[in-house]
């Protein structure tokens, strides 16, 4: 295993991190497909003996079950000073006022609940799931700076939103004296490219450690265009993502199985190398339901892409909607 700074902090995490999206009890929430708490620990024992010490969650995940099942498993099988834990706040987790979004109120209900569900007094990364256009953004950036002085979350960071939005949080938090966002976990793979556009240049600039989500577009870039899973079939979100640019984004799937095919490599690891190349990247977030995913995940470490590959990857691309904040 590789490991590597997080941005401009000193915390070292794997260069995969684990996505715990896919573990959770299946009926709760609006994934079906999650794996449940004895099929969701082989797979965490499993990536902490390939050295993966990087697990994300969230509150929202199968209505909280997720956070619970990997704060299960990790008090299980590891110690808590050989982990790093991140979780993300902004979904709503129960019905009626308050119960969504980055208020200073939400903030603090929901950490505590995501320490409770997860067994643990504090979080190493507590990420913003996405930005709220209904809070003032000083008030959210005040409350997770205090959490952080508090001693319940070491870092913080933030997902998918617009450049400009990421550049006035960095800077308002650094004029209050506040704690900066460390991370940017954006959407970034071979089928979503839009990012290398503003944000991927800004965290550069700012020293802030990308961590991008779905970097393997949902599993499509490891299989035929036309294969069906069930997820593809009943994530709506996820066939969102794609619905405007199928017969660009085909080509694209194509080309990633060509050069699988003359690597002999699966084409998970030529995709997750492909995003693991770009100097920003510190550690994409794979998810897992099986063990072999997990393997690819960890190979694609090994697997260099020469320029003429990266050429051939990218060629079929065309500029794409924005997508990923909602």
């Amino acid at each position: 295993m590789e490991y590597a700074r997080l941005g401009r902090t000193g915390l070292e995490v794997s260069r995969i991190c684990l996505g715990c999206m896919s573990f959770g009890d299946p009926d709760r929430g609006n994934h079906t497909w999650t794996l449940k708490d004895a099929e969701s620990r082989v797979l965490i024992k499993q990536a902490l003996g390939l050295g993966i010490n990087f697990f994300d969650t969230a509150n929202v995940y199968s209505d909280g079950s997720s956070e619970e099942i990997v704060g299960r498993a990790l008090n299980d099988f590891a110690k808590r000073e050989d982990v790093v834990i991140a979780t993300k706040v902004h979904g709503r987790m129960r019905p009626g006022p308050n119960g969504q979004g980055l208020s200073r109120k939400a903030i603090m209900a929901e950490i505590d609940a995501s320490l409770k569900r997860l067994g643990t007094d504090y979080v190493d990364l507590y990420q913003i799931h996405r930005f709220d256009y209904n809070t003032p953004l000083e008030e959210t950036l005040e409350a997770l700076h205090d959490l952080v002085k508090a001693g319940k979350v070491r870092y913080i960071g933030a997902s998918s939103m617009h450049a400009w939005q990421f550049a006035k949080s960095l800077y308002v938090a650094r004029a209050n004296g506040w704690t900066q966002f460390v991370s940017m976990q954006n959407y970034l793979n071979l089928l979503y490219r839009e990012e290398e556009r503003e944000m991927l240049p800004l965290c550069q600039a700012e020293g802030v450690g990308l961590i991008p989500w779905s970097p393997l577009a949902r599993g499509r870039l490891t299989r035929d265009w036309d294969e069906k899973t069930e997820r593809s079939e009943t994530d709506t979100f996820g066939k969102n993502l794609y619905a405007e640019s199928a017969d660009a984004d085909k080509k694209v799937v194509e080309a990633v199985a060509k050069i699988a095919a003359d690597r002999e490599l699966p084409r998970a690891q030529v995709a997750l190398a492909w995003v693991l190349q770009k100097q920003t990247v510190v550690s994409p977030i794979v998810g897992a339901t099986k063990a072999s995913h997990i393997d690819d995940a960890v190979a694609a470490l090994d697997v260099k892409l020469s320029e003429a590959e990266i050429i051939a990857l990218e060629a079929a691309y065309i500029p794409h909607a924005v997508r990923g904040f909602s």
